[in-house]
């Protein structure tokens, strides 16, 4: 079975930067979508970022020129770049995967401190 497994989280400053990544356990193939959402609390789970097997790039409004998604398909893996963070940016976030199946991860908190 395959898990999907997220890393980088962590308490910053605002203006601060973190590094997000997603690692696939076990192989998966012919992946369409990869991408990092996130959920506050009292929110509903909202997109951040994707990316396609073409390298097609979407970004939430709040996010553009701030964050940058990138993959590496030989590892399986997805990054999510988090530059001049805002307190607005804390939450949980989840990274997932569209193949064979829809995968998502178990989160990492990202907590912004004004």
């Amino acid at each position: 079975q395959v898990r999907l497994v997220e890393s980088g989280g962590g308490l910053v400053q605002a203006g601060g930067s973190l590094r997000l990544s997603c690692v696939a356990s076990g192989s998966i193939f012919s992946v369409s979508l990869m991408g990092w959402y996130r959920q506050a609390p009292g929110k509903q789970r909202e997109l951040v970022a994707t990316i396609t097997s073409s390298d097609t790039t979407n970004y939430a409004d709040s996010v553009k020129g701030r964050f940058t998604i990138s993959k590496d398909n030989a590892k399986n893996m997805v990054y999510l770049q988090m530059n001049s963070l805002k307190p607005e940016d804390t939450a949980v976030y989840y990274c997932r995967m569209v193949w064979r199946f829809d995968t998502w991860g178990q989160g990492t908190q990202v907590t912004v401190s004004s």
